[in-house]
């Protein structure tokens, strides 16, 4: 494992700081759970606590991109309603800690996949509250009009909804050039990607995508039924909100499971049914719901494509084996449920 001190020069970071005017002492910088695909650490700087996001100790090809991104969408996302940590700071210059990274504000709230708050553990309502949060901030999320907050850039051209299917076929097929990759153990691939392009809705207005929403990427408030802060940006984009929503039902911790997001919280019961997420996002504003189905196997079959990675990366030495083994189960569980949809022998609705 790399000691964390090692990807984060202290001495080069408040040089950096003093240029963007936060002349203080860095007193502390301590790893925080999560971040499987990057490295997040909490740094005291002058006694106030930030949090510092950075790529892995191996970055692939695109790690800065992806980090400047996050950094683009925090700063578009000051002022609205969509709850997320406040940018401090960005760095897109490789030459102070040899990778793009950037600060956010420490947000006061518990990310449910890692505990819970005495309060939480003691109240239904609250977990349950929530959790129903998250549709709600997806919803206001889908409803920023990306050009209007300086997000137009992320917009490829062509139809979003088009590209999906071959975009991500063609990314696990990648993998087959990675030494020691065994291919081919992902089930209902060709079946999933058949019946996606062939119920592929119309596509409609474009919006601000999350692109990874699950209850891994909130802090929830510690005594409120609220979502504090959506967090971990890396995969934003302009899109169909809806892909959102289809990213929560797939990791939503209800049978049946894809997977299983926010174990910390759902290990106490209590939460909302994907119904009653549905509902929720429709009540807040959101985006016609009718064909959820369709958006959540489509979510499943990404980001299970996307987790594979991570095994990829560990067949070729880049990644600890046993989180390219977890992920892969992930991922295994990820498509199974799409193709329990393509097969027609599930259905939200």
């Amino acid at each position: 494992m790399v000691d964390v001190t090692e990807l984060v020069d202290t001495d080069a970071l408040a040089s950096w700081l003093r240029t963007q005017g936060m002349d203080g002492e860095i007193t502390e910088v301590t790893p925080l759970a999560g971040g499987t695909q990057n490295v997040v650490v909490r740094v005291v700087v002058d006694g106030r606590r930030l949090v510092l996001r950075r790529p892995p100790a191996h970055p692939r090809p695109n790690s800065d991109r992806t980090i400047a991104r996050e950094i683009t969408v925090l700063g578009a996302l000051a002022g609205s309603d969509v709850p997320h940590p406040e940018l401090v700071a960005g760095c897109t210059d490789t030459g102070v800690l040899g990778v793009v990274f950037y600060l956010m504000t420490d947000v006061d709230g518990l990310n449910p996949g890692e505990a819970v708050s005495p309060e939480q553990e003691a109240s239904e309502q609250l977990r349950h509250g929530g959790a129903l949060d998250m549709a709600r901030a997806a919803a206001r999320l889908g409803r920023l009009d990306p050009h209007a907050i300086g997000l137009g850039e992320l917009q490829r051209p062509g139809s979003f909804l088009e590209r999906q299917v071959p975009q991500w076929t063609k990314h696990l097929a990648s993998y087959d050039e990675v030494p020691d990759y065994e291919s081919g153990t992902l089930p209902d691939v060709d079946l999933v990607a058949d019946w996606l392009e062939q119920h592929r809705p119309p596509d409609a207005a474009p919006g601000v995508v999350h692109g990874d929403l699950h209850l891994n990427n909130v802090m929830l408030h510690r005594t409120e039924p609220r979502v504090a802060a959506v967090i971990d940006w890396e995969m934003c984009t302009v899109g169909d909100p809806l892909l959102d929503l289809g990213w929560l039902m797939v990791t939503w911790p209800e049978e049946p499971i894809g997977m299983s997001a926010g174990p910390a919280l759902s290990a106490l019961g209590g939460l909302p049914t994907r119904a009653e997420l549905v509902a929720a996002y429709a009540d807040a504003g959101g985006r016609d719901t009718s064909r959820i189905d369709w958006y959540t196997a489509l979510a499943g079959f990404k980001m299970g494509i996307v987790l594979e990675g991570t095994q990829a990366r560990a067949a070729a030495g880049k990644a600890p084996a046993e989180m390219g083994r977890k992920l892969h189960e992930a991922a295994v569980g990820l498509l199974g449920l799409s193709g329990r949809i393509a097969r027609g022998e599930w259905s939200i609705s």
